[in-house]
């Protein structure tokens, strides 16, 4: 969502951007297969043998069918659907029956497992924090949109034979060198004073770093206006996550003296102790910008709102962005059909999955400790099921 880059507390505890997860533990690490396809995949079970229920598909299929005009336009990264696959089942799913809605995706897919199919699931959600339009006592916190000298470029060190791919993010000092953009302890400093627009002025900074870490969220203002904002970039700095440095320092855990490993564990050591808890937010060097939404919902990485307890962030490169995904968890609540909409800088590898709340205190809760672990399926059109049979 990009983003919402952004991720819940997982990105805080484990690292990266966009999103965010609160896990207590992170993903398993090992090699990984480059897509879907090299990972294996075999045919999971009917989907009569999973029980869906008709709230679960009922929303699903509402998900699916605002997916479907980009699901039909794109390639997918997994190699698992061509988009010609897709196209039948979309124009099913306009008009299907809300009387029948368990009977859709029965018919129109067949389950398969990605990999080995155990899963790992974390949460992110849109948070709700104090803003202002305007800088006013008590809201001292720049929302930055996009600056205009973020630019992609090569520095000099960077031979013409090594310039490969895409250009890293900086921009161009007063010598018309190309140096890394400012980091977060610059920004914090004032260094966009005067050279970035700003949206907004939040009241806190360290619900705004969760918010950054998130990727979209609602600024509320004293006067009751909501002001929705979502991801627009990103400063090209290191994303370091406070969370896995402070369970290495002993800070997190369950002994004497240790914080919950969750995103309210973290957040509370960090009003307990100020300044290391502000040193410990500037170990992560990444900053976001915002634009202001408009309209329904967050926008996910696929291009359309993300809604809760239905939509899921994926790595596109194992679970084709716009498809149904089956969770069964250790997590009740995160049980159930998904459709996968967005992405997340800690979303990497096949059966690891970002399960989006919404907004409010419950969604904050059950995004913060969100961690759960089973099985995986992936929900293809039954004419690419049969192709991936065959071969």
């Amino acid at each position: 969502m990009r983003k919402v880059l952004a991720l819940a507390a997982a990105l805080v505890l484990a690292g990266c951007g966009r999103a965010i997860p609160a896990p207590a533990v992170s993903a398993p690490a090992g090699p990984v297969a480059a897509n879907a396809v090299l990972a294996g995949v075999t045919l999971g079970p009917a989907m009569a043998a999973l029980g869906l229920d008709d709230s679960d598909a009922r929303g699903a299929l509402a998900s699916f069918v605002e997916s479907c005009p980009r699901l039909v336009a794109r390639e997918d990264a997994s190699g698992l659907t061509r988009p010609e696959d897709w196209r039948p089942v979309c124009a099913a799913a306009r008009d299907w029956p809300q009387g029948r809605v368990r009977a859709f995706f029965a018919e129109q897919f067949a389950p398969v497992q990605v990999g080995d199919g155990k899963a790992f699931a974390t949460g992110y959600f849109e948070p709700e924090i104090a803003g202002s339009r305007t800088r006013r006592p008590g809201f001292a916190v720049p929302v930055y949109a996009m600056p205009s000298d973020l630019v992609r470029g090569w520095p000099d060190d960077v031979s013409p034979a090594e310039r490969s791919g895409r250009p890293p993010l900086g921009r161009y000092d007063a010598r018309g060198r190309f140096v890394p953009y400012y980091e977060r302890a610059e920004i914090e400093e004032g260094a966009l004073e005067g050279k970035a627009p700003v949206i907004a002025w939040a009241a806190d900074p360290v619900e705004f770093f969760f918010l950054q870490i998130q990727g979209s969220g609602r600024l509320i203002t004293p006067e009751g206006e909501v002001i929705r904002i979502g991801y627009a970039g990103q400063n090209g700095r290191e994303y370091v996550g406070i969370g896995a440095v402070m369970r290495e320092r002993g800070l997190l855990g369950s002994g004497p003296g240790q914080y919950p490993g969750s995103m309210q564990g973290i957040m509370a050591y960090i009003r307990d102790h100020p300044e290391e808890g502000r040193a410990l937010m500037r170990l992560n060097k990444s900053w976001v910008f915002f634009r202001e939404l408009t309209g329904d919902g967050p926008i996910g990485a696929l291009g359309v709102p993300v809604r809760r307890q239905s939509s899921v962030a994926v790595d596109p490169a194992f679970v084709p962005l716009g498809a149904p995904v089956w969770l069964e968890l250790d997590r009740g609540e995160a049980n159930g059909l998904w459709i996968a909409q967005d992405t997340g800088g800690a979303i990497k590898g096949p059966n690891r999955f970002d399960t989006f709340w919404g907004a409010g205190a419950e969604a904050r809760r059950i995004a913060g400790g969100m961690s759960g672990r089973g099985r995986a399926l992936v929900l293809l059109p039954k004419a690419a099921a049969a192709r991936l049979a065959r071969r």
